[in-house]
């Protein structure tokens, strides 16, 4: 790499933009950045002003010598970067209200990266990540593709199979919470307390955990129960059953494990408050009032109450360690290359991993409880036909790849969905509306 970085941030306008410039300020030292773009398009570009400018008053409180643009022009950003993040949202907050609002509208979940929800954030998705990514290969072929869109897994598994890009690395805030809140149970800062983790985004279990080289597992599945997102809330899970279980389950489990619960109260609460996304978007815009004041120079306390709050920090350690070729332990997506015997050698996993300069070494994670693998599998076989529908715009597929998710289970209700949300969404999915 040159002297000094290049980092571009595609989806640059995000209100998760001030925490990502906070972790490049407070690693500066051992992670000399030179130069942020961030790149947004059109229907972005007053939320990438205020966020840029925001951005531009921490670096020049920091004081270190990192040069911001805004642009909405992506070529013209990447061209020679090292590390290219993505955090983007195709139909911004409007698409995932939709994508919450009309499966629940039908007694059938809602939700950003699960389910329906999911599938169509996704849809969306894919063909914008292949167009990155053909730009990545003709203007920065050495770069690294850090992503964060959602849903995280099925993007990564689609960079994998449909593009050249070899040098890409999927990422979630989720296994950073789940190892912030076991380092709580256990009373040891969160650096002393390792764990493995296997599965798939969204998906994955935390198999063992460690403090000074002894086995802390049985002692934290002895006290798994409320932990929880600022996103997922509900039933504390059943001590007795995760036990018996033998790996802690992530809070996006409660969607599958507690269905019945899960869905009365997803119910109950679009019926009184709307959706999670309506919410969100209530959080969003007060925040963009935040970011205007042109005396704030930091990020905002408020920012947290965002789903994907401290994904900086994963972010910001991932590039670090690769950089520095650290050789440290992280979750990421990545290539399974046989670390999980449950699933192929060349799909993406979400697994603990050694970070090194050539990128993430997957450990292995040895047999999952026979509940897991099926449910693993499952849904792998979902994030693949969700790939496949993506990039073919064949209606089948799309078809397919909803009836084969067990948070969906109806043929009835999946066509109806289906059909409601390709009409929904009909600027963002031309593949789906080919002219004959």
């Amino acid at each position: 790499m040159s002297q000094g970085i290049k980092i571009v941030t595609i989806g640059g306008g995000s209100s998760y933009t001030p925490e990502l410039i906070e972790g490049f300020i407070k690693r500066y030292n051992e992670l000399p950045v030179k130069e942020i773009w961030l790149v947004d398009c059109e229907a972005g570009k007053e939320k990438l002003e205020i966020v840029g400018n925001l951005a531009k008053r921490m670096i020049e409180k920091a004081g270190v010598p990192i040069t911001l643009y805004m642009t909405l022009n992506r070529r013209e950003a990447l061209k020679d970067a090292d590390f290219v993040t993505t955090q983007f949202r195709v139909g911004l907050l409007q698409a995932r209200i939709k994508d919450e609002r009309i499966p629940l509208s039908h007694g059938m979940f809602g939700q950003e990266t699960n389910g329906a929800g999911g599938l169509f954030k996704a849809l969306r998705t894919i063909p914008v990540i292949l167009e990155i990514c053909k730009d990545i290969e003709e203007l920065c072929p050495n770069a690294w593709l850090i992503n964060f869109t959602n849903p995280a897994g099925i993007i990564t598994e689609a960079v994998n199979r449909y593009s050249n890009i070899k040098r890409v690395v999927g990422l979630c805030n989720v296994p950073f919470d789940m190892h912030t809140a076991i380092a709580k149970i256990v009373e040891r800062p969160r650096n002393e307390v390792h764990i493995t983790m296997g599965g798939l985004n969204h998906m994955s279990y935390v198999t063992g955990v460690y403090v000074d080289g002894e086995d802390k597992t049985e002692y934290v599945l002895n006290r798994w129960g409320s932990q929880s997102m600022n996103n997922i809330t509900g039933t504390e899970w059943n001590n007795a059953f995760v036990r018996e279980l033998g790996a802690i389950p992530s809070p996006y489990h409660r969607y599958y494990y507690m269905q019945k619960e899960s869905l009365e109260e997803a119910i109950i609460k679009f019926q009184q408050h709307g959706t999670r996304a309506e919410t969100v978007k209530k959080l969003e815009d007060e925040l963009f009032e935040l970011y205007k004041d042109t005396s704030l120079k930091e990020k905002p306390k408020q920012l947290e109450k965002r789903g994907g709050a401290y994904y900086s920090d994963a972010a910001c350690n991932l590039i670090c360690s690769i950089y520095n070729d650290k050789g440290d332990i992280q979750v990421v997506n990545t290539i399974n290359k046989g670390a999980m015997e449950e699933l192929e050698y060349d799909e993406v996993v979400e697994v603990s991993a050694v970070i090194t300069k050539n990128g993430p070494i997957p450990l292995a994670v040895g047999k999952l409880p026979k509940s897991a693998k099926s449910l693993v599998q499952q849904i792998k076989s979902f994030e693949v036909a969700a790939c496949e529908a993506a990039v073919t715009g064949e209606y089948t597929k799309a078809l397919y790849a909803m009836m084969i998710n067990p948070l969906v289970a109806s043929q009835k209700y999946a066509k109806i969905v289906l059909d409601e949300l390709l009409e929904a969404h009909k600027d963002y999915l031309p593949q789906f509306f080919k002219e004959v």
